[in-house]
């Protein structure tokens, strides 16, 4: 069943590793139920399985191809040492030997790093798995299968506790994901997730299978081979079994994760108010009825939609999030993480990008500060397919204009107290306008449009009908009182505010 962040999950993960912790044989038939059970793949559909040469690697290569699936090898050179062209030559050798279809790609991802400000672990994983589901999208194939074990699986755990991650982290990898930043429709499936890297190497030798030797795996300059060589042997004089302990809690996490994104499926629609192109739109008057929890978690949604690259969401932005929910930045705005920003308006919250073009189609719009004029007859063509017609009326006495009132996109001004031609404006820095009903009393029209709840995006186009220098009527909302029709009006001139 897929999650709301288009994961994928299945019943019974990780049975294989908490059965067999001691056991260092690996069982076709075991592996045979990973792969359809937990990993959903089809017998005779094609699966394009990464290989760098290591024992990982090799070990699932060699499973998948005994297991009879048609297989494409697809080996990524990262030139990060110089003799990675030589790992590319062994691994097309070892792919022609078994008559199986070879894809090579490669990448200087230390410049790659550089270019994209990436730790080279970061780098290096962006560059493969781009390179990977390609592959797979031109090899029309069901699903991409890599050799994390279950010592990746504890070592990417303790990296995410000690990052400070959520459950989302703490559950580790599942053995299937959709992974929609790459690709939304085919699969990463992880077979050996359930595997020890014991089981794996004693498989090779069983196997009698060669595989590279890769020192950077050595390397405790990166992060994870730190945590592996040792933060791990380290914690093991504390608990011996501590990597089995850590794959457990995984397991059960993943479970209790499983329930609070089923929770927080409901909450992201019942709040989710619409979405664009690089934006989404969260109603906030639920937003703030919801539990801490589940803010956090609509938030961090909000954010995987428009970032599913984004691996660590940043618990802190996440919190200032939820701090501008409950009191909004008197800006209307803020950045958030990642090139994001939020912006409230009225009672919606939008997530964007900052360059995000926010839907206008809902309102007039002026493009620069003048749109043009009115005499007494004609009509004003505006943006987004509006129009301001003018027109003079006989006035048929008070009883009749009492009757038209009401309707905002109407105005009746005294037609002798106006100075043709009017002119179709924006407002100005300070300006201030004297709306019907307040008795002659002005305001700044910044603070009318703000009592009036009109949104912040379309104040400074909106369009506003002149006399000389005076605001006579806020198209859409009111006239000025000093137009305003009397008793004692002879003439009366009618603007229309429509949709064309």
């Amino acid at each position: 069943m897929a999650d709301c962040w288009g994961r994928q999950s299945w019943p019974g993960q990780g049975w294989m590793a908490s059965e067999r912790l001691y056991n260092q044989s690996m069982d076709l038939p075991d592996l045979q139920h990973v792969l359809r059970s937990e990993c959903g793949l089809e017998p005779g559909w094609l699966v394009v399985v990464g290989v760098s040469g290591g024992p990982d690697s090799l070990c699932l290569l060699d499973i998948l191809r005994r297991l009879g699936y048609p297989l494409v090898v697809a080996h990524f050179d990262h030139q990060l040492r110089p003799d990675s062209g030589q790992e590319a030559a062994r691994v097309g050798l070892l792919a022609e030997k078994h008559g199986l279809p070879f894809v090579v790609g490669s990448l200087d991802v230390a410049s790659f790093a550089r270019e994209q400000k990436l730790s080279i672990e970061e780098a290096a994983r962006t560059a493969r798995y781009r390179f990977l589901f390609e592959t797979a999208r031109q090899q029309s194939a069901q699903a991409v299968a890599v050799a994390h074990t279950a010592d990746d699986q504890v070592e990417t755990v303790l990296m995410h506790l000690l990052r400070g991650a959520g459950l989302s982290g703490l559950k580790g990898m599942p053995y299937r994901s959709m992974m929609p930043g790459w690709d939304k429709d085919v699969p990463l499936v992880r077979p050996l997730l359930g595997t020890w890297r014991t089981e794996v190497l004693g498989y090779c030798q069983e196997r009698r299978l060669e595989p590279v030797n890769d020192p950077s795996n050595s390397d405790v300059t990166f992060f994870r081979n730190r945590l592996r060589h040792e933060l791990i042997p380290y914690l093991g004089q504390y608990n011996p079994q501590v990597k089995e302990t850590v794959w457990r809690m995984a397991q059960v996490l993943a479970a209790d994760q499983a329930v609070l994104e089923e929770v927080t499926r409901q909450a992201w629609s019942s709040c989710l108010s619409g979405q664009g192109a690089g934006y989404v739109m969260l109603a906030l008057s639920k937003l703030r009825g919801m539990s801490l929890g589940l803010q956090r978690g609509v938030i961090r949604l909000a954010i995987a939609c428009l970032r599913p690259h984004l691996r660590d969401i940043d618990f802190a932005a996440v919190e200032r999030a939820i701090g501008w929910i409950g009191q909004p930045p008197h800006t209307g705005q803020a950045d958030l993480v990642s090139g994001l920003r939020l912006y409230f308006e009225n009672e919606t919250l939008f997530v964007m990008e900052a360059g995000a073009c926010l839907e206008e189609d809902a309102w007039p719009l002026i493009r620069g500060e003048i749109a043009g004029t009115l005499g007494a007859s004609g009509e004003l063509s505006l943006e987004n397919g509006w129009a301001i017609k003018c027109e003079v009326v006989d006035f048929g006495g008070w009883e009749r204009l009492s009757s038209l009132k009401g309707n905002p996109y109407h105005a009746w001004l005294d037609s002798a107290a106006l100075t043709l031609p009017l002119q179709v404006r924006t407002s100005r820095p300070g300006e201030r306008f004297e709306p019907l009903g307040m008795n002659g009393h002005s305001l700044k029209l910044s603070d009318f449009f703000i009592n009036e709840g009109l949104s912040r995006r379309a104040r400074p186009g909106w369009p506003l009908v002149c006399s000389g220098e005076q605001v006579a009527w806020v198209a859409g909302y009111r006239p000025a009182h000093p137009f305003r029709v009397q008793e004692a009006t002879k003439g009366v001139l009618h603007l229309h505010l429509y949709k064309q």
